[in-house]
């Protein structure tokens, strides 16, 4: 048996446990495996502990013995494919879902979060130089430019306020499942990932904006619904919070 040959059946009994793939790393002689036992629990200790890491905040709201549960069946369900466990758990939310929404959706903003804070720098545009930008920028055609860390993550539950309070170390409010569906933005400030709930307008100016569409044409489109004199106001007051809150690479 050649060693590439030994190492991919190898890493097939670290995943599966399947006897098949265990009678194909010994020859079928069942004496080498008690010895080995210890490197596939090594293996999915390894897996759990990762996802505990990346999942601080679900693990906190589950019991020890539900989230490694959890875990021990995503493991099963999602063995790693690539070649670092900093990206393993993208699914993860996705796997808790049909079961527990709220799980899920504290797991996306844990995953979220974390996509953030490694996520491809900008210096966010200063309130105090937005003056300058216009001065040499058509107003009517000025396109608003997020930070490229700006997430939109669609929430049906009260998710983020659990989050924060387990964050905080405070005692998290119950689980509730809103009538509607929101929306949260995850950004960075800096070095530190920061999120916050999302009106439908304001989800509405971000995607057009992201989609290239000037601030006259967005004006126009929110007028439909809010007349015109709200809909500037309406614009003007989110690209004001938005500048505060570090959330604008440019506008141009």
């Amino acid at each position: 048996m050649s060693l590439l040959a030994l190492q991919r059946q190898f890493r097939d009994w670290l995943v599966t446990g399947e006897d098949r793939a265990a009678a194909a790393l010994d020859g079928g002689k069942g004496d080498t495996l008690a010895g080995l036992l210890v490197h596939q629990n090594t293996y999915r200790t390894a897996l759990v502990s990762s996802l505990a890491e990346t999942f601080q905040r679900l693990a906190l709201w589950l019991s020890k013995d539900a989230f490694e549960s959890a875990a021990a069946r995503y493991i099963d369900a999602h063995p790693p494919s690539g070649w670092t466990l900093d990206a393993y758990g993208e699914d993860f939310a996705g796997f808790l879902r049909p079961e527990d929404p709220v799980g899920a959706e504290i797991a996306l903003i844990d995953w979220t979060v974390a996509q953030v804070f490694i996520g491809p720098d900008a210096e966010a545009l200063q309130p105090e130089a937005l003056a300058e930008v216009l001065a040499v920028t058509d107003w009517e055609t000025a396109v608003i430019r997020p930070v490229p860390s700006l997430l939109v993550l669609p929430i049906t539950t009260n998710a983020d306020a659990i989050w924060q309070g387990l964050a905080s170390g405070e005692t998290p409010p119950h689980a509730q499942t809103a009538e509607q569906g929101g929306a949260l933005l995850v950004w960075r400030q800096g070095l530190e990932p920061v999120f916050r709930r999302a009106e439908a307008h304001e989800r509405e100016v971000l995607a057009w904006s992201a989609g290239g569409e000037g601030f006259a044409a967005i004006c126009a489109r929110l007028a439909v619904t809010l007349g015109e004199e709200a809909a500037v106001r309406t614009a003007g007051t989110l690209l004001g919070r938005w500048l505060a809150e570090g959330m604008v690479a440019a506008v141009d």
